[in-house]
């Protein structure tokens, strides 16, 4: 996929491939996706955690391809994207309205917007926004979704901050020790992004096991969730 060309890699860009993106469009596309996966809809089948991952990897190993990335910049990058997107995500949700998820015909999307709801209705607003960065299809779900229940814009800024950082320059960090450990990424790249993306899905397979649990038990719920948890001033009262 990778081929060297005097100075330039020549690549053809496959959205769904991290190495493809990384190649093709750099730190750039890495901003570009982490801010459509958390900002928009239209964004939930984007490779975020391991689009991260191989970032990190590509500025802590040496590639045959002669791709490398500059560790900072891929920082920058994936923060500015990850922080960026959440709050265009809120802010949509905010003037949009619940009609914005629930006229949507994709069966991903809502089956994201259940979980989201289970995540708000176990854990709370602010747990919440900071753990749905490591769920797909969650992360992008949610913001929208908090916005839409008008919870409080500067207390969903405060906790999407806290866990924009922790994911957006946390993967990449782990990817650089792991490519700083082993040298050669060519070698691991694919088998690491494997293990990455099934990761990445074993938090949402233990939700819908758990949510068929409950149901199996009587327990139902609404298709969005209940906005008098968040009171007047803007706080969780669901946390109090």
């Amino acid at each position: 996929m990778l081929h060297l060309a005097g100075q330039h890699l020549q690549v053809a860009l496959n959205p769904l491939s991290s190495t493809s993106l990384l190649a093709s469009l750099g730190a750039l596309g890495l901003f570009l996706v982490l801010f459509a996966e958390t900002g928009l809809l239209v964004g939930f089948f984007l490779p975020g955690d391991s689009l991260l991952v191989t970032a990190g990897l590509l500025c802590g190993g040496s590639s045959s391809s002669g791709l490398h990335l500059s560790l900072p910049v891929v920082l920058l990058a994936s923060v500015a994207g990850a922080l960026l997107g959440a709050q265009t995500g809120f802010l949509i949700g905010r003037n949009a309205g619940r009609p914005l998820i629930q006229r949507s015909r994709s069966r991903q999307l809502h089956k994201g917007a259940e979980r989201s709801q289970e995540l708000l209705s176990r854990y709370g607003y602010r747990k919440a926004i900071v753990i749905a960065r490591f769920l797909p299809i969650v992360r992008t779900v949610l913001n929208p979704m908090v916005g839409a229940l008008e919870f409080s814009a500067r207390t969903f800024t405060i906790w999407q901050v806290i866990g924009g950082l922790i994911w957006a320059a946390g993967l990449p960090l782990a990817g650089f020790g792991l490519g700083s450990a082993i040298g050669n990424v060519d070698r691991y790249l694919v088998p690491i992004i494997a293990v990455i993306v099934v990761a990445s899905f074993v938090p949402i397979g233990v939700e819908i096991l758990r949510s068929r649990r409950m149901a199996s038990r009587g327990s139902g719920h609404e298709d969005l969730p209940d906005p008098v948890r968040v009171g007047e001033d803007g706080r969780d009262n669901s946390e109090e």
